[in-house]
């Protein structure tokens, strides 16, 4: 039965490198992606005094009825981000880990509160709260618990559930986009005429706004063809997510495929989704923890 997950299934054991690996890598863009986003972050922190009726609470913050403070609203940013750094490196992790998480959550749940909804964040957040709920810092860690001096421990259950959860969340969260997308077209969403209309809307969005649009996405709105093959390739890579969980070369293939799949979208839609371009999304799928050592080991070849 577990071979119908992923090879091994949730109780694949693992080394503690892989977790700590994803845990760097992970926490590390949220990091990153906070502290990119923070002058815009503390804009929209300051729209409670601004533009108060704008403000339209989702997620887990629909407990409120009016948007905190912009004080509270950018003291959370911060605490959020002193809490990444401590993430990162593994420091207190137990603490750190699940209070970046939570962070992050309500940072950008707040943002998306008071406009456009990122959809492009969703599959960072959910990462973030099964790490949170992991060993992670186990190894590659600068928490006291773990002394240089002792090797990091074998292979375990504890190490392996996680990175395997990641995965299925992946595969979970394309085939919903694939769903979506059938829900509201059909199986004519292979047709491209949705595709056609929703880049063009899209793109006449943008150019009211004062955005940049797509000058590629708005060159092939003069060339109705390109868009069927389009749709039924976005459509396949969706719906065909799941061909990851047999594992192997197959998985490989289908993250390849995916990738340049979020590439057409930017370059088509400008609609850039970084935590799966940058490849982060996908570094579960793999032994990622040996990357480094793949590393070391060319440059000791290299003459």
């Amino acid at each position: 039965m577990n071979s119908l997950l992923t090879p091994g299934g949730l109780s694949t054991p693992a080394p503690a490198e892989r977790l700590a690996a994803l845990r760097i890598l992970v926490c590390g863009f949220a990091l990153v992606y906070l502290v990119v986003r923070l002058p815009h972050l503390i804009d929209v922190a300051r729209l409670a005094d601004d533009a108060p009726h704008r403000f339209s609470p989702v997620g887990p913050l629909r407990v409120l009825d009016t948007a905190v403070t912009p004080t509270v609203a950018i003291l959370v940013t911060v605490l959020t981000l002193v809490a990444g750094v401590a993430a990162v490196t593994g420091m207190w992790w137990r603490l750190s880990g699940p209070a970046f998480a939570l962070g992050v959550l309500l940072v950008l749940s707040y943002r998306n509160s008071w406009g456009q909804i990122f959809h492009t964040e969703n599959l960072l957040v959910v990462h973030l709260l099964i790490l949170a709920a992991s060993p992670a810092a186990d190894a590659w860690s600068l928490d006291r618990r773990v002394r240089p001096d002792r090797p990091p421990p074998g292979p375990a259950i504890r190490y392996g559930w996680p990175a395997q959860l990641m995965v299925m969340v992946v595969v979970v969260a394309y085939v919903l986009a694939g769903w979506a997308k059938i829900r509201a077209s059909g199986i004519g969403w292979a047709g491209g005429d949705a595709l056609a209309n929703l880049v063009a809307h899209d793109a006449l969005r943008k150019e009211l706004v004062g955005d940049r649009s797509s000058p590629l996405g708005v060159a092939a709105l003069r060339h109705d063809w390109i868009f069927p093959p389009l749709a039924t390739i976005s459509l396949l890579v969706e719906l065909a997510a799941p061909i990851v969980l047999l594992g192997g070369r197959v998985r490989l293939a289908w993250v390849v495929v995916a990738w340049f799949f979020h590439l057409g979208v930017l370059l088509i839609m400008g609609i850039l989704f970084p935590y799966q371009l940058l490849g982060v999304a996908f570094a579960c799928f793999i032994a990622v923890e040996t990357i480094p050592r793949r590393v070391r080991r060319r440059r000791i070849a290299v003459p």
